[in-house]
């Protein structure tokens, strides 16, 4: 076993020499040469045009962004005025619906109180005939007189 494995071992180490002897070098002549810079300019020209379309791109979402910018700051100031707008009329219907609310509030605090005098005053007029009955009455009855004395009549 010990025979195999060197000898695998040996045989792979050789067939590594080998290999490596029959190696060569690509040779790198001019022509080769010449075309790596056909290709270096070739890119640096690709380069620029990429950078300048960047550029010009940059530019062209700039100005769009300036003029949507534009737009919006227009639009807002339209809502802003429509909505002060709304918010004056709000105001003046308020005031005037808060102004009839408490004008109508009082009127019927108005008529409360004219009615309540309306309807005591006969109901006074009888209370004042009978205090004058019962004053008469006083005159001949001792028990009345005591009674009304007593009631600081």
């Amino acid at each position: 076993m010990k025979r195999f494995i060197i000898s695998i071992v040996f045989l792979i180490s050789v067939i590594t020499v080998i290999a490596q002897d029959n190696y060569q070098a690509v040779p790198y002549t001019l022509a080769d040469r010449d075309r790596l810079i056909k290709v270096e300019a070739n890119v640096e020209a690709l380069e620029k045009r990429i950078d300048q379309m960047d550029q010009s791109l940059n530019n062209r979402i700039d100005q769009m962004d300036q003029s949507l910018n534009n737009r919006i700051d227009q639009v807002e100031q339209s809502l802003g005025n429509r909505i002060d707008r709304l918010e004056d009329k709000f105001d003046t219907y308020f005031t005037w619906g808060f102004g009839l609310v408490l004008g109508a509030i009082f009127a019927l605090f108005g008529f409360i109180i004219y009615d309540r005098r309306t309807t005591l005053a006969p109901v006074k007029r009888e209370q004042d005939k009978v205090i004058e009955v019962l004053k008469e009455l006083s005159k001949k009855d001792s028990n009345i007189r005591e009674a009304l004395k007593k009631v600081t009549l």
